[in-house]
């Protein structure tokens, strides 16, 4: 399925709605629209397996670009619209686009691009360089297109560990409109997705996540809310006012959820969730508790990657028995290896493999990266450099990614238990544990802290805690030094940018 076949059946349902201004584009308007542009790039001359990149806020014409790419045959690259203008220029050069759709709300970063793209367009108002997108759309028209060869992204990781890096699938086989597409086949039915669902999607569109799944929903025709920019208290108030029935969000999100003043996060009618999904980074115990405790058994969590080499799935029910997993396989088979390769027992931590039929991913312009991801005897185990273990049941519980363990004295330490503990502490907004240079130990512990409102950073609040996680963890793992910032480089998907952290402080 895709938006033509909702289109033909429901064209004035709304395939998507802006969760701030209200701004729809129906089920018709969507499939005509991608059409449109679907035709406006072949006739430039683009061809199966080319590159289409995008760089844009949250708007509707993302997803008009998206169908474009899938229903022909091409890749969609969406490049993070907070990256500065050296960083998306590697990307789009990278990527090879041969095609290049900005948002004019981001003229100021894409005219300072240091690019070469054949073809350029601009939606939401004029941008130097570019061509008019509506223009575009009206000069090309609605001729049905010979054939609809099923396209694919090529997205970049977030880099939060260096440059990012593209990953590559392959084309799919098969038309836009046949069965076989991997996210909808994985998630609809995990989750319940489909044409009664409305989906609140919280998260920038560029990321993986939230643009898969905004393109599952458009697939099983339901509806796909978008908000603007993620706010907490918003966010309640857009599922009372569309009858959210769905949503994803990140850990930190549910986070500020949880700070909310009782009587904001209590009063919104929530009665129409059915269902919240959290992936992209551990979720502490506690938190995942007590959203729990607030909305009732309904959260799912996936464990999954960029790379799409292998997913785990666990419920709330289950989770409650098996607290911290990320669940037990949806796609491939996990193994948890030392670093000779060898297969480890349960409950002990190490590199997380997953066994798939076949490779199914490359780093896009780098063999050597792509080696470096299989396994030194088995070419369909493949690994993202996360760290985890499995217990007796097989069930998969993540630790941390292995280029952010800190290695003290010849003992390893995982900076996210040390960063869970101080979640929900009232002083803590955010926090980065992170091991740093020590002529002694090789590495020491060090946390970087971003103070709630009213709390002040001082050397009282760094001994207050540091008390405190003395008294909640061994004392190898205790930050040796609290430094405090007003906000920490997060990616708005979540992510802790540590290496910017480890490198501010070297060299300082």
């Amino acid at each position: 399925m895709y938006p033509g076949t909702w289109a033909a059946k429901n064209p004035d349902k709304p395939a998507l709605i802006m969760a701030g201004s209200g701004r729809t584009l129906t089920y018709g308007e969507l499939d005509e629209r991608s059409l449109r542009l679907a035709n406006h790039l072949r006739a430039a001359g683009l061809e199966q397996g080319d590159v289409v990149a995008m760089i844009s806020d949250n708007r509707p014409e993302t997803y008009e670009v998206y169908w474009a790419a899938l229903r022909s045959g091409l890749y969609i690259t969406a490049v993070n619209s907070h990256l500065t203008a050296g960083e998306a220029s590697y990307i789009v050069r990278d990527c090879g686009a041969k095609a290049l759709v900005v948002s004019a709300a981001l003229a100021g970063a894409v005219g300072a691009l240091d690019v070469e793209v054949p073809l350029r367009l601009a939606f939401g108002g004029p941008v130097e360089g570019y061509a008019d997108y509506e223009a575009a759309l009206a000069e090309a028209g609605t001729a049905p297109l010979p054939a609809q060869p099923h396209g694919d992204d090529l997205l970049y990781s977030s880099g939060t560990t260096g440059r990012p890096k593209g990953i590559k699938p392959p084309l799919p086989t098969y038309a836009v409109d046949e069965p076989g597409y991997l996210y909808p086949a994985m998630f609809a039915p995990s989750y319940g997705l489909d044409e009664d669902t409305v989906y609140l999607s919280p998260a920038p569109v560029y990321h993986a996540a939230p643009l898969r799944f905004g393109g599952v929903i458009h697939t099983v025709g339901g509806t796909l809310v978008i908000m603007e920019k993620f706010d907490a208290a918003r966010a309640l108030a857009a599922i009372e006012e569309y009858g959210v029935t769905h949503t994803q969000m990140v850990p930190t999100m549910f986070v500020r959820l949880l700070k909310l003043p009782e009587d904001v996060r209590l009063g919104p009618d929530l009665s129409s969730l059915r269902c919240v999904i959290h992936a992209a980074a551990p979720c502490p115990v506690d938190v995942k508790r007590q959203m729990i405790e607030w909305l009732g058994p309904i959260l799912e969590e996936y464990y999954a990657s960029t790379e799409a080499n292998g997913a785990t799935r666990i419920d709330s029910a289950t989770w409650l028995t098996h607290p911290g997993s990320v669940g037990q396989p949806l796609l491939g088979v996990p193994h948890i290896v030392d670093e000779d390769g060898a297969d480890l027992p349960a409950g002990t931590v190490g590199t997380i493999y997953f066994e798939r039929d076949a490779r199914n991913f490359s780093y896009h312009n780098d063999p050597e990266k792509t080696r470096s991801t299989e396994h030194p005897e088995h070419a369909n185990w493949t690994t993202v450099g996360d760290l985890g273990y499995l217990d007796d049941e097989g069930f998969l519980y993540l630790t941390d990614r292995l280029a952010f363990m800190i290695i003290s004295g010849g003992v390893n330490i995982y900076p996210q238990e040390i960063e869970d503990l101080f979640t929900l502490h009232d002083a803590v907004s955010d926090i980065a544990v992170v091991g740093v240079p020590d002529d002694e130990m090789g590495e020491r512990v060090v946390a970087f802290v971003e103070t709630a409102p009213g709390h002040a950073a001082s050397e009282e609040l760094a001994a207050e805690l540091t008390s405190y996680a003395r008294e909640r963890i061994a004392g190898y793992k205790v930050p040796r030094e609290f430094h405090f910032r007003d906000v920490l480089p997060r990616t708005p998907t979540g992510k802790m940018v540590k290496g910017k952290l480890r490198e501010e402080y070297v060299a300082g």
